[in-house]
């Protein structure tokens, strides 16, 4: 808390001010903590980077070089290119949930909609590996928050994220990237990530042209919980990215929620430890409203509650090439919660005679258990 910038920033008010914030952010070893540092000390970016080379020099590095003006005035170019916008904190359409958190992005590359910013926003996040039922659950839930008026936030990553996204599409939904805004990762979800530029946001903090690495991932995880009122995670293990973006939610003072688990299901296991711990237990949409509703009923402006009832949407179809990823698929979406036979057929979006032949195969195996009614669930 101790860099939040004290009077507030004032939002570069010129074209030539703009330039200067992302020089100072974009300059070597000026990460948001000293941005933020400079700024309070300095008075203003122009001074920052006047100041830098000599605060470089007194910390024992030689020879320090600021972000050069036209690496900075390229990526802007970049930026319009691609129909993006560089929002500074404290303009109007920076997102005022994130600007709220000590170490807010002091500028943020968007593209899409931003008056999705605008609306009370939940972040729903969990396991990439994710089970059958745990992206029925991720569907329904964002599908039914986004029907009551809420932004739904996410990390665009496999599993969880995925579904997420695709549920909300008609509703609105922001992806915060790990890496550049112009950068689609998982490659796989390139559609995607048009579909959402086109109907909803996509966020980075990262310079155009970054490919994420490991360290982004953090990073970006802290403004998927910053963005939200709450954060949900939906199926999580228990060393987990998600269980960071929730650690996150809880020093940002926002709500954690969580949805059970089977014990035995190790992707459960950092749900049910957050539940132990004091998160909120949800079941569906209509919890997380509540849930809000009680912590802070002035800043829910989204409609009253959806129908309890909760059904699953028909995922996108995959190709299933062979044997193996058939196997591989069919064990990843069981876990210890039984689901039937028909249900796992329709998640899968394969031919039924092919998903039985394989059920069958694994049953033998010893990797599938059958009980009663026909229902499946790993060894």
């Amino acid at each position: 808390m101790d860099f939040i910038p004290s009077p507030p920033l004032t939002p570069p008010h010129t074209a030539e001010d703009r330039i200067n914030w992302l020089r100072l952010l974009r300059s070597r070893r000026v990460g948001t903590a000293t941005f933020y540092r400079l700024m309070n000390d300095h008075g203003s970016a122009q001074a920052s980077l006047d100041a830098l080379p000599d605060i470089a020099r007194a910390a024992g590095v030689n020879g320090y070089r600021i972000c050069p003006k036209s690496v900075v005035e390229e990526e802007l170019r970049a930026g319009r290119k691609i129909g993006a916008r560089l929002l500074a904190i404290g303009e109007p359409e920076y997102p005022a949930s994130l600007a709220l958190i000590p170490d807010a992005p002091p500028l943020l590359w968007v593209k899409g909609d931003v008056s999705l910013f605008e609306r009370p926003m939940v972040a729903l996040v969990g396991a990439r590996n994710a089970s059958s039922l745990g992206l029925r659950m991720a569907r329904a839930v964002s599908r039914d928050l986004g029907a009551e008026g809420f932004g739904i936030v996410s990390g665009m990553a496999r599993g969880i994220d995925t579904a997420v996204h695709k549920a909300a599409l008609d509703t609105g939904t922001i992806a915060v990237l790990g890496g550049g805004l112009d950068v689609i990762y998982p490659a796989e979800n390139k559609d995607l990530y048009h579909q959402i530029a086109d109907t909803g946001v996509i966020v980075s903090e990262q310079p155009l042209g970054m490919k994420p690495f490991a360290r982004h991932f953090p990073m970006r995880n802290r403004i998927v919980s910053g963005m939200a009122l709450a954060t949900v995670v939906i199926e999580a293990a228990a060393k987990s990215g998600s269980l960071l973006t929730a650690g996150n939610a809880m020093e940002q003072g926002r709500e954690v929620m969580a949805v059970p688990g089977h014990p035995f299901d190790g992707r459960s296991s950092g749900c049910n430890n957050l539940l132990r711990d004091g998160a909120s237990l949800i079941r569906g949409a209509r919890d997380v409203i509540d849930v809000l509703a009680q912590a802070s009923p002035l800043a829910l402006t989204a409609k009253q509650t959806p129908d309890e009832a909760i059904e699953p949407i028909a995922q996108t179809p995959q190709s299933l090439d062979d044997t193996t990823a058939l196997h591989t698929e069919i064990l990843s979406r069981l876990g210890g919660v039984a689901i039937a036979e028909d249900q796992l057929i329709r998640d899968l979006s394969a031919r039924a005679e092919d998903v039985s032949s394989q059920i069958m195969t694994l049953e033998l195996d010893g990797h599938i258990t059958r009980k009663a009614g026909g229902l499946l669930s790993r060894t």
